[in-house]
């Protein structure tokens, strides 16, 4: 089984999955609007703060059209820049958060290898409206097995490639994280890689985001995570000026 997705599915998600802000902003805007005709302040400063406000509204959406709907990513060509070895990948971890979009495709991409796929979604830590959202309407992949964040139910060394795509920046806590880490670390072969693609907390994803780019977490955080939870290499690649993969190896 695939996934077909839909011409703009990745901006539609996006969009209806924070459509709380998206109502919050055009109820700003309105009042905005409203207040200007009604008070008949500065002309210049009304439009300075309608601009910014469509600007925030829209910006978001033709960047995740882009990165989501555009630019590959659900192509996974960008897994040429990894250096996987595919003859010799038996066993596959996919760790997401609730929303799964990637788990048929992986197994599509390798189909010798068997897939385990990992949901860490808690709801009393998790508790962003996007993720539960997401969650509604996400597919399943078989055999889906829920976990604590720090449990993965694996064996020690067991796994060649461990894929975090979009997910981990839900777990908020620094600490939660590397606690994560170190179990994927415990799990992840020798020569094993752990495979995470994330935004960054970065000027590009400023200037996409504005100041929902706080939701994600710089490279720094996410090195000092991957560092103190045992991983000696830590390797970025950019896929999009907006997005990040990691390969990261113990």
């Amino acid at each position: 089984m695939e996934i077909n997705r839909r011409k703009f599915q990745g901006v539609l998600n996006i969009l209806s999955f924070n459509r709380h802000f998206y109502f919050f902003g055009i109820g700003i805007l309105a009042l905005m609007i409203i207040s200007h005709q009604i008070f008949h302040w500065s002309d210049f400063l009304f439009w300075i703060i309608i601009i910014s406000f469509l600007y925030g509204l829209i910006m978001p959406l033709i960047v995740s059209a882009y990165v989501y709907d555009f630019s590959g990513y659900y192509d996974f060509k960008w897994l040429k820049n990894c250096a996987i070895n595919d003859s010799e990948v038996k066993q596959i971890l996919n760790i997401n958060a609730g929303f799964d979009e990637t788990s048929f495709i992986i197994k599509k991409n390798f189909p010798n290898a068997d897939l385990k796929v990992f949901d860490f979604y808690d709801a009393e830590r998790h508790t962003e409206p996007a993720i539960i959202r997401a969650r509604k309407v996400s597919m399943v992949y078989p055999d889906t097995q829920q976990m604590k964040s720090n449990l993965i139910v694996s064996d020690d060394h067991s796994g060649d490639l461990i894929f975090l795509l979009s997910a981990v920046h839900e777990i908020r806590s620094n600490d939660e994280k590397i606690q994560f880490l170190k179990e994927c670390y415990r799990v992840c072969k020798p020569n094993g890689k752990v495979i995470m693609v994330e935004h960054l907390r970065d000027f590009p994803n400023f200037l996409a985001f504005s100041v929902g780019f706080t939701h994600f977490f710089s490279k720094r955080i996410w090195r000092n995570a991957f560092k103190n939870s045992g991983f000696t290499t830590f390797e970025e690649v950019k896929f999009t000026p907006f997005m990040s993969i990691f390969i990261c190896t113990p």
